[in-house]
C-alpha cells in the first residue's frame, strides 16, 4: 500500500492516471465550497516540504519497476500540490525516469504569481488550473482564499504563466448556481479568459455534496446556456458523469466494500478512506458510480455529507 501515490484511476480528461499526492489532507490555499475532498484544515500560501521527498521517490521507483505505464502521471490529491517546495524536483525525477509518460498538474492556480513556481512547472505537459470567479466578491464567496490572496494577483499569475509556458492549459470553471452564474460574473469570467488565453475552457459543476449545505448543481441546460452566452470557440462541458464500470481500473470488490460498510452505518468519504485504506480520490470514484446508479444517497449532518444505502 502506497502512502503518497494512488491509482491509477480513470479520469474523464486524462485516461488512466497515476496520482501523486504532494501535501497532506487538506493543505490548500483555498477552501472552496464545492470541494469533494472536504474542508481545508490548513489554509495557507506558504510553500514547505509537506511530505518526505525520499519516501515519495521510493514509492515511484517501486511502482515503475512493478507496473505497466499509466496514460498520465498527475500531481493531484488531498490539497494544492504547488504548495510543496519540491514539486519541481519530483517532476524532474519523473521526466528523467519515464520521459514518455506525460505529466499533468491539477491545481487551483493560485500560486502562479510566484516566479519560482512558474519556472518549476514549465516541463509539465498539461496544466489544469481552476478559475471559478473573476469578481472579488464572488471569489471570496465560492473559493474562500487564504489571507492575502487577492483575485487580481491570482489571475495575473495565470496570465504570466501562460505567456511563458509551451504546453497545454485546460482551465476548469466550476459553476455553482447563486455563487458565480450571474450576468456580471459571466462577463467578468469571459474577460479573464481573454487575458489568460488557455487552449481549452472546461465547464464543470457539482458531482457530490461539497463543504456547505444547500449548494446545488447546474443542469446541463444551464451549462449550455453559459457556453452560448460566452460565444467562445474553446469551451467544453465536462460535467457529464464518466462511465467507469467498463474501465479496467473499476474494482467490483471496492464497490462491494463501500456498500457493505455504509449498510452498517452512514459514513463520510473521509470515514471510508480510513476504514478501507483507500485514497480519497479513489473513494470518490466509486461513490460517483454508486450515486449514479441510485444505490446510495447523501444526507447532510454536522460533520458534512454522509453516504447511506438509498431508500429509493
Amino acid at each position: 500500500m502506497y502512502k503518497y501515490i494512488f491509482g491509477p484511476v480513470p479520469s474523464r480528461r486524462l485516461g488512466m492516471s497515476l496520482g501523486v499526492d504532494l501535501v497532506p489532507k487538506k493543505v490548500c490555499s483555498l477552501d472552496c465550497v464545492y470541494c469533494e475532498v472536504g474542508h481545508t484544515t490548513k489554509l495557507t500560501t506558504e510553500r514547505k516540504n509537506y511530505i518526505p521527498y525520499e519516501k515519495l521517490i521510493t514509492e515511484l521507483k517501486d511502482y515503475f519497476s512493478n507496473n505497466p505505464d499509466p496514460d498520465y502521471i498527475t500531481f493531484s490529491g488531498s490539497g494544492e500540490p504547488t504548495l510543496n517546495l519540491k514539486i519541481g524536483q519530483v517532476l524532474r525525477f519523473i521526466k528523467q525516469n519515464k520521459p514518455r509518460i506525460p505529466v499533468a498538474l491539477l491545481t487551483n492556480g493560485t500560486l502562479f504569481y510566484d516566479e519560482n513556481v512558474r519556472k518549476e512547472l514549465l516541463d509539465v505537459d498539461v496544466i489544469l488550473p481552476s478559475l471559478d470567479a473573476a469578481r472579488e466578491k464572488s471569489f471570496q464567496k465560492i473559493n474562500r482564499p487564504a489571507k492575502g490572496l487577492g483575485l487580481e494577483k491570482y489571475i495575473q499569475g495565470l496570465v504570466d504563466f501562460q505567456r511563458e509556458y509551451s504546453g497545454q492549459m485546460w482551465l476548469e470553471v466550476f459553476i455553482i448556481p447563486g455563487y458565480n452564474d450571474s450576468r456580471e460574473d459571466l462577463i467578468a469570467l469571459k474577460n479573464a479568459f481573454e487575458r489568460i488565453k488557455p487552449q481549452e475552457i472546461q465547464l464543470n459543476t457539482l458531482d457530490r455534496p461539497g463543504t456547505r449545505e444547500n449548494i446545488s448543481l447546474a443542469s446541463r441546460t444551464d451549462l449550455q446556456e453559459i457556453v452560448d452566452f460566452w460565444q467562445l470557440p474553446n469551451v467544453v462541458i465536462i460535467a457529464a458523469p464518466l462511465e467507469r464500470k467498463s474501465n479496467q481500473a473499476y474494482r467490483q470488490d471496492a464497490q462491494t466494500a463501500i456498500l457493505e460498510t455504509i449498510t452498517r452505518r452512514p459514513c463520510t468519504a473521509d470515514d471510508l478512506t480510513k476504514i478501507l485504506g483507500m485514497h480519497i480520490n479513489e473513494i470518490n470514484k466509486y461513490l460517483d458510480v454508486l450515486e449514479g446508479e441510485k444505490k446510495i444517497e447523501s444526507v447532510w449532518q454536522d460533520r458534512g455529507a454522509f453516504y447511506q444505502v438509498s431508500n429509493k
